[in-house]
């Protein structure tokens, strides 16, 4: 059976990989949609950018047509589009996670940091 799980991911290519294997290793997905945008954490934890609803359609496919169950909000070291320090990132990732349950689309949440040796870590 094919599986598909769901990266909301920054749009830098060095983190894609990486969160991508992640979810093949630890949760058997053989695909992984990815929505990209710069610092996706600190947009979905902010709340209040019009690209939100850009995300939450995106989500929605992914759900609704590739039946994801298993959806990750990313975080990662050296962001450009979320300069942050890493505890203000964690922070921004646990807020994204309610923020984007609350869309009630019946798929897990999860957050995920990938550090500066590009390693994969559960947010919790």
């Amino acid at each position: 059976m094919i599986k598909f799980a769901t990266a909301i991911n920054c749009i830098d290519g060095r983190v894609q990989i990486p969160v991508i294997d992640y979810f093949k290793k630890n949760y058997k997905i053989n695909y992984v949609d990815i929505i990209t945008i710069p610092g996706a954490n600190k947009i979905l934890a902010e709340n209040r950018n019009s690209t939100i609803k850009a995300i939450k359609n995106y989500l929605n496919i992914s759900v609704n047509v590739h039946k994801s169950k298993i959806a990750a909000i990313v975080g990662h070291y050296d962001c450009a589009g979320n300069p942050a320090n890493k505890e203000t990132q964690l922070n921004d990732i646990i807020i994204a996670m309610k923020n984007v349950a609350s869309w009630d689309l019946n798929v897990d949440i999860i957050g995920l940091w990938v550090d500066k040796n590009w390693k994969v870590s559960l947010v919790k």
